[in-house]
């Protein structure tokens, strides 16, 4: 009985290139979409994150010359695209960079099954068209199930994060977590409502500092029934009287 063959090796990286380069070659080569709200954690090797930064930073320093903005005598500024790249990589894009948080979970042993409301979760994402910030709250609802796997409450907070911390457009921010606390979970329904503020709006365009924009998206239970529906907003309604 001959042997199975062995997978091709992959290929070899040209060390020539910048590391994003090598980064989008193996996303690439594997088939892996990259867009802004995408997690690229399985193709980055230990260490790559600070050299990253470090390539980022070199170009940010281009285009702060390309805006004319003095970056050697300007002490202000000197230091600027290292907090940036060091801000984007760490903190207000780590959830493209960065893997899935550990979720600690366990069997539903009493059986719960009654609505269970999880909120207001302090949101905190950017806006995909002008890296702006989305500042707002999250609601979840859930309805267990018998052999629905349950998770700590801090937990909801830190798998929100992880979401949110990418640049994105809230539609589908909120539709991205309600599918990873469907895998995670399975519960009978899931419901989840967002309300935030966009800096876009704010800080340029028409310079509106009112207007909020709230979402929702109800799975199970709660898209087929309409009295559990019901009462999960008035909930909310009530939370926020």
């Amino acid at each position: 009985m001959n042997a199975p063959e062995a997978p091709p090796p992959a290929p070899a990286e040209d060390l020539g290139q910048p590391l994003s380069a090598r980064i989008r070659a193996r996303l690439t080569a594997a088939g892996e979409r990259f867009h802004a709200n995408d997690n690229i954690a399985d193709y980055l090797r230990p260490g790559e994150v600070g050299a990253l930064q470090s390539e980022v930073e070199a170009r940010l320093r281009d285009v702060l010359a390309a805006l004319v903005i003095d970056i050697d005598s300007d002490h202000n500024t000197q230091d600027t695209a290292r907090r940036v790249a060091k801000m984007y990589l760490n903190e207000v894009f780590r959830g493209r960079y960065q893997p899935r948080p550990d979720v600690t979970e366990f069997p539903n042993v009493e059986r719960l099954n009654e609505l269970m409301i999880v909120g207001p979760i302090m949101i905190r994402s950017a806006c995909s068209h002008h890296f702006c910030p989305i500042m707002g709250k999250l609601w979840i609802g859930v309805l267990p199930s018998e052999r629905c796997t349950l998770i700590g409450l801090s937990k909801y907070a830190r798998l929100a994060d992880w979401v949110m911390s990418r640049p994105q457009i809230q539609e589908e921010a909120i539709a991205r977590l309600a599918d990873l606390l469907a895998e995670r979970m399975q519960p009978d329904g899931l419901a989840l409502v967002m309300e935030a503020d966009h800096f876009c709006m704010q800080w340029r365009g028409v310079k509106d500092t009112d207007s909020k924009m709230t979402n929702s998206v109800m799975r199970g239970a709660f898209l087929k029934d309409a009295n559990l529906r019901r009462e999960f907003l008035a909930l909310l309604s009530r939370k926020n009287a």
